[in-house]
């Protein structure tokens, strides 16, 4: 009898113990957002939210030794795009661009648009998928110095789809050998 009194007790007393949970995470059922799939994937720099890739990533994977370098003569790299929530009936063109003044490691110098990497601004998720392809052209400018070459791209997202604020900035970082 005491034994059923303690159960009894214990169910009645996890009933004080639990309380509705205050959603504090993003909630993806009415909203879209976008994020780099290699800034979800890889570990950010030191004191920022995102990660400066010295290779070029695997869809779907972290960076590792096996990826090539990302150098003056890499020419066309792409990144993946991810769409978060649910996939659209129309294309979906988000824009993104290079952010002036973000942090770089103190080992590479700034690379410069048009003389060290070009973008087109712009990156289109196809309708009914959920990946798209961000390009850069890295341009070679010839061995100007040994010191890399880095700058940050930035997604900005269409009006419909938002950019995430954890995942929506990538580093990218150039050797000059």
């Amino acid at each position: 009898m005491k034994r059923n009194h303690l159960y009894l007790f214990v169910i009645a007393l996890s009933f004080f113990f639990t309380s509705c949970i205050k959603n504090e995470g993003v909630v993806f059922k009415d909203k879209l957002y976008v994020e780099f799939d290699a800034t979800v994937l890889n570990t950010p720099l030191t004191g920022q939210a995102y990660p400066m890739l010295t290779r070029v990533p695997t869809y779907g994977a972290a960076v590792t030794t096996a990826n090539p370098s990302i150098t003056r003569t890499s020419g066309t790299i792409k990144f993946r795009v991810n769409l978060v929530g649910a996939q659209q009936s129309t294309d979906q063109v988000i824009k993104f661009k290079a952010v002036s003044g973000a942090t770089i490691p103190t080992t590479a110098a700034q690379a410069d648009a048009g003389t060290h990497y070009s973008i087109t601004g712009n990156v289109t998720i196809p309708a009914n998928k959920s990946f798209g392809e961000v390009e850069i052209t890295v341009i070679n400018p010839g061995v100007s110095s040994t010191t890399p070459r880095a700058f940050v791209i930035e997604l900005e997202g269409n009006g419909t789809v938002l950019p995430s604020e954890n995942y929506k900035r990538l580093g990218i970082q150039i050797a000059q050998n």
